[in-house]
């Protein structure tokens, strides 16, 4: 079974580089735009499993039960990957054969997108990565098994990721799409959002 790993910031922390373009509360709206939006296309995938949020915003748990999903409070992990490695954890308990770590900030994300993440090679071991439109960060991972490399988000990652799978002997796939490229950082990229959306 495959799960995604959907890791959601609080709302009113989230998307501080927008700020000299959207107050904090349009922030915090945006925010929970697009984890709505990432949980709508995860559930129009048929071989996605489950999908667990990892958070510490009492909204997004709240989300993630009504829809269905499972809810993890990050209780005091420190950072994103710890996040990451507690879900993975909890994914693993409940026999996952595979992880799709998929932040929420990819608007333009569809659920082909989401199909050609983890398509390739079912039941076999292997690593696919997608880039931002940079080529810097990482906007999904895919993992078969679950620990098949440590998390190593966070600035430059997507090259940290490469590097980690080549040393863990899996397959790995570099999956360049469009609609996993852009993730909503710094003003630009909402302007290229509000573009591709027809705003």
């Amino acid at each position: 079974m495959i799960w995604a790993i959907v890791p959601v910031k609080p709302f009113t922390s989230a998307k501080t580089r927008l700020a000299s373009v959207l107050t904090q509360v349009e922030r915090a709206g945006l925010s929970r735009e697009f984890l709505e939006h990432t949980l709508a296309v995860l559930a129009q995938v048929p071989a996605i499993g489950n999908t667990l949020v990892v958070s510490r915003e009492p909204q997004a748990l709240e989300l993630a039960r009504l829809r269905g999903f499972t809810p993890v409070s990050e209780n005091g992990a420190q950072g994103l990957n710890a996040a990451l490695t507690l879900a993975t954890r909890v994914a693993r308990a409940a026999q996952a054969g595979a992880v799709l770590i998929l932040p929420t900030d990819l608007p333009l994300l569809s659920a082909p997108d989401v199909a050609a993440l983890i398509g390739a090679d079912p039941g076999k071991p292997q690593i696919v990565i997608a880039p931002d439109r940079h080529e810097q960060g990482t906007n999904a991972l895919f993992l078969r098994p679950p620990d098949a490399l440590p998390y190593a988000f966070g600035e430059g990652s997507f090259m940290r990721h490469v590097a980690l799978a080549t040393n863990a002997g899996v397959p790995v796939r570099v999956c360049r799409l469009p609609g996993a490229a852009l993730d909503v950082d710094v003003p630009d990229d909402l302007r290229l959002y509000r573009e591709g959306r027809g705003a």
